[in-house]
């Protein structure tokens, strides 16, 4: 394994003990008929204790106290991969259902009380079926969904077998080769593969 593989997992092991008791603790279990708030809270975020206005928050991504179109794209995890699947008018459409149950001045985006009071009033957000909202970075999607599952701070470079283990170091592996073929590059003084064919003097 290259120098790059075990320093990813030297740093995610580091990662996992920073987090002291929360890899050996017990993941909360979401309840039978749990709406998806609280699937979601619990399957990405390990909380099962929260209200409103924590929700909100937590998922204010750019602290400027409302929701945007961005937002709720995010937390319904629509840009992940598990989401491809989904057309860009449904994803769309999703969104615009959320702005239209919580959104009351109708302004583009949903405010700390809309939210808080709506909830207060019963309104839940949707279970469109698209997954429980996974918004992570690729890092923190393979810590909770995996590594937490299968492996601890005991574990060894043999034990990382799973397809997941090797996806996830393969995807490292892509990531420093792209970032050495960029060092390369720019330490030329003109970038050759950067000039259209039709400009070049030499075949």
């Amino acid at each position: 394994m290259h120098l790059s593989l075990l320093a990813a997992f030297v740093g995610l092991l580091c990662q996992v003990n920073a987090h002291g008791e929360h890899a050996h603790s017990k993941r909360p279990e979401v309840p039978p008929g749990a709406d998806w708030t609280t699937r979601h809270m619990i399957e990405e975020h390990h909380i099962a204790d929260f209200d409103a206005g924590a929700f909100f928050t937590l998922h204010d991504f750019d602290s400027t106290n409302q929701w945007t179109h961005d937002d709720i794209y995010k937390f319904y995890g629509l840009h992940h991969e598990s989401t491809k699947h989904i057309s860009d008018a449904d994803k769309e459409k999703a969104v615009n259902q959320v702005l239209d149950l919580y959104d009351h001045d109708h302004n583009g985006a949903i405010s700390f009380a809309e939210y808080t009071i709506s909830e207060a009033k019963g309104v839940r957000l949707p279970d469109f079926g698209y997954g429980p909202g996974h918004h992570g970075d690729d890092e923190y999607e393979y810590e909770i969904h995996h590594w937490e599952l299968y492996h601890d701070e005991n574990t060894t470079e043999e034990d990382l077998i799973h397809p997941e283990d090797i996806e996830h170091f393969r995807h490292h592996e892509e990531m420093e080769a792209a970032e050495e073929r960029q060092q390369i590059l720019d330490r030329m003084p003109i970038n050759e593969a950067n000039i259209p064919q039709k400009y070049r003097r030499w075949p």
